[in-house]
C-alpha cells in the first residue's frame, strides 16, 4: 500500500508521520535537537542537526511500518516558521547556525527602524505583521551587516536563505530545488499580502537580494521532486509545505470564514479562518496567509504566545522541579491554586497583544509557605492568562 511521509519540523523536535490512502496514521517518530542560547536574548539551531534529526525520525518511522523510500507516494513538510538558515548555493553547507523565531537579537534594530514616522504602518499595510524582533526580515538583515563575506555571497549570488520548509527541501532535493510556500512567506516581512509575491520595496529597504530568497509557491500541488541519491533510489514528490500553525489551522478543519484553533505547542497560536478577503488588525494581531491551493490565497488572523510548552521546558531544564514536561500537572493539581504566586513567561520577551521584545520573565508573589507546586500552577496558569489576551483581541477585531 503506498504511504504519505509528513515531516514536522518543530522548535524543539523533528517528526516523521506514516499515514495510509486514509489519512490514518500508521507509524511515527520523533527526535529532539539541541536548542543554543549563545547570548541572553538570543536562540539559535544547528541547521545540520535539524537535517540529521528529520533524516533519523524517517528512518525510524519506516522500521516501525516496515517500508522504505519505494514505498512512499509523497511528501508533505510542516515546520517552524520564521526561523532562517543561510547557506552556500554551491556547496549546499549552512553558514552558521539558524536564527529561531524566539530570537530577540534584533530587538534594537526594529526599534531603530520604527523610530521613522509611518514606516510601521507602511510595513503592516503591506504584509499583515508589525515590525518585530519575531519575523525573519530582520534576522536576514542582521546576518547580512554583521558579516562581510556573507553580504559578498548574497551580493554575488551565491548565498541561499530560507526558512526551515526551504532548507528541508533544497537538502532533499539535492539543492535542485530553492523554494518556500506562501504560508512560510507571509512571515517574512518581505512578502505582499496582496499579490503574495516578494515585495521589491520592502526587500530594497531591509538590503536583502532578492536573488538569495527561495520561489514563493502554492501550499499544495506536486512541488518539487527529491533527488533519488537522498531517497533511497527512487524520486518522490513533496505535494504539500504549510508553516505548523497554517497547517493545523486547515488539519483542524478550520474550512469556513470565523472558525478558530488554538495550537499549545513550544508556544500557543490561535489562528481564524478569514477566507479570501483579509483584514487588517486593529488589536496588534496579526494576518498572515492561511494557504493557497490551485492559486487561490486564503488568509487567517493570529495570535502569538511565544511560550507556551517551552515555560514547561524551563521548569525541566533550568530549574529542575520536574524531570519530565508529564510532571507539570501533576505537581499543579497538588494545590488549590497557585497560592497568589504568578509566573510572567517573558523568557524571550513577549508576543501579541502585547509586542514588547524587552519584556523578561518574573516570578512574584512568592512567601515562605510557596512550593514548587505553586510555581508549576502559576505557570500553566500563566499559559492560560496569555491566550485569554489573544481571545479578547480576537473578539475585539471579530466582533
Amino acid at each position: 500500500m503506498k504511504t504519505i511521509l509528513s515531516l514536522d519540523q518543530g522548535t524543539t523536535s523533528s517528526r516523521a508521520i506514516l499515514c495510509d490512502s486514509e489519512a490514518d496514521i500508521v507509524a511515527t517518530e520523533q527526535f529532539e535537537f539541541s536548542q543554543h542560547y549563545p547570548k541572553p536574548g538570543r536562540v539559535e539551531h544547528d541547521a545540520n542537526e535539524i537535517w540529521e534529526s528529520q533524516c533519523r525520525a524517517i528512518e525510524g518511522a519506516f522500521a516501525k511500518k516496515g517500508c522504505s523510500w519505494i514505498d512512499i507516494e509523497a511528501i508533505g513538510i510542516t515546520n517552524q516558521r520564521e526561523t532562517i538558515v543561510l547557506w552556500n548555493r554551491e556547496t549546499g553547507e549552512a553558514l552558521g547556525n539558524a536564527i529561531v523565531w524566539q530570537d530577540r537579537r534584533t530587538a534594537g534594530m526594529c526599534q531603530e527602524m520604527k523610530a521613522e514616522e509611518g514606516r510601521e504602518e507602511w510595513i503592516r499595510k503591506k504584509t499583515g505583521l508589525l515590525l518585530d524582533p519575531y519575523f525573519s526580515a530582520s534576522k536576514i538583515k542582521w546576518r547580512l551587516d554583521n558579516d562581510p563575506e556573507l553580504r559578498n555571497m548574497a551580493d554575488e549570488g551565491r548565498l541561499a536563505v530560507g526558512t526551515i520548509d526551504s532548507w528541508l527541501v533544497w537538502k532533499l532535493t539535492g539543492g535542485q530545488s530553492h523554494l518556500t510556500d506562501v504560508s512560510n512567506a507571509s512571515r517574512t516581512l518581505l512578502m505582499n499580502l496582496e499579490d503574495c509575491q516578494w515585495d521589491p520595496e520592502l526587500i530594497q529597504w531591509f538590503g536583502i537580494p532578492e536573488c538569495c530568497l527561495p520561489d514563493i509557491v502554492d501550499s499544495s500541488g506536486q512541488l518539487a521532486w527529491t533527488d533519488p541519491e537522498v531517497t533511497g533510489g527512487v524520486s518522490v514528490p513533496i505535494c504539500g509545505i504549510a508553516g505548523d500553525q497554517q497547517a493545523a489551522l486547515f488539519g483542524q478543519g478550520c474550512f469556513e470564514r470565523g472558525m478558530v484553533k488554538c495550537t499549545y505547542g513550544t508556544g500557543c497560536f490561535i489562528l481564524m479562518q478569514l477566507g479570501q478577503d483579509y483584514v487588517l488588525s486593529e488589536n496588534k494581531l496579526l494576518t498572515t496567509v492561511a494557504w493557497r491551493i490551485k492559486g487561490e490565497t486564503e488568509y487567517a488572523l493570529e495570535g502569538s504566545v511565544f511560550m507556551g510548552g517551552a515555560s514547561v521546558q524551563w521548569l525541566r531544564d533550568q530549574l529542575g522541579i520536574i524531570d519530565d514536561a508529564a510532571e507539570v500537572e501533576i505537581l499543579a493539581r497538588e494545590v488549590e491554586d497557585s497560592g497568589g504566586v504568578y509566573v510572567v513567561p517573558a523568557f524571550t520577551g513577549l508576543g501579541a497583544p502585547y509586542w514588547d521584545p524587552y519584556a523578561r520573565g518574573a516570578i512574584l508573589g512568592l512567601t515562605r509557605g510557596s512550593s514548587r507546586s505553586h510555581i508549576a500552577r502559576a505557570t500553566l496558569d500563566g499559559i492560560a492568562f496569555q491566550v485569554t489576551d489573544l481571545i479578547a483581541a480576537m473578539e475585539a477585531d471579530s466582533g
